[in-house]
């Protein structure tokens, strides 16, 4: 059925849910897994939309923010190594989530991505946007979306 599949987390309960549908259906289909967190850059200057902050701090706090990732890949890795699931861990630095999603899954080869909607409703989904809804428009790859 699948041959790999790409999961994407940001690390919240309902991505949780997502990671463990992911799994499950990789063992059930025997597919690989690629885990995908995709960390923003922090922002530099007053005119990216951020407070202007040191230059040091900011490396260090994107840094800590990619230990954190791959801390959570990581274990994600593990959870699939339990259920006899080939998973490969990665950390994607980018500000455009949806695009990197995308592109991780066409990187990798995979053949179905899964992750969980955000749960916005009405006029809080119009306004904030969706990454989920951007891949669902523009992957060509099939997605499994959970609730």
């Amino acid at each position: 059925m699948y041959q790999r599949i790409l999961i994407a987390t940001d690390g919240s309960e309902l991505s949780g849910k997502a990671v463990d549908h992911g799994l499950a259906l990789a063992a059930l289909s025997g597919a690989a897994v690629v885990v995908l967190k995709v960390v923003p850059r922090y922002p530099r200057s007053y005119f990216e939309g951020g407070s202007i902050v040191d230059t040091g701090d900011a490396k260090r706090i994107e840094a800590q923010w990619t230990a954190s990732a791959k801390a959570l890949v990581d274990g994600i890795k593990a959870l699939g190594t339990a259920q006899a699931v080939a998973v490969k861990a990665v950390v994607s630095k980018s500000d455009l989530v949806a695009e990197a999603v995308i592109a991780a899954a066409r990187k990798h080869q995979c053949d179905l991505i899964v992750m969980a909607s955000h749960g916005r409703k009405g006029l809080q989904r119009l306004l904030l946007g969706s990454e989920t809804q951007h891949v669902l428009t523009h992957s060509h790859i099939p997605v499994l979306v959970l609730r």
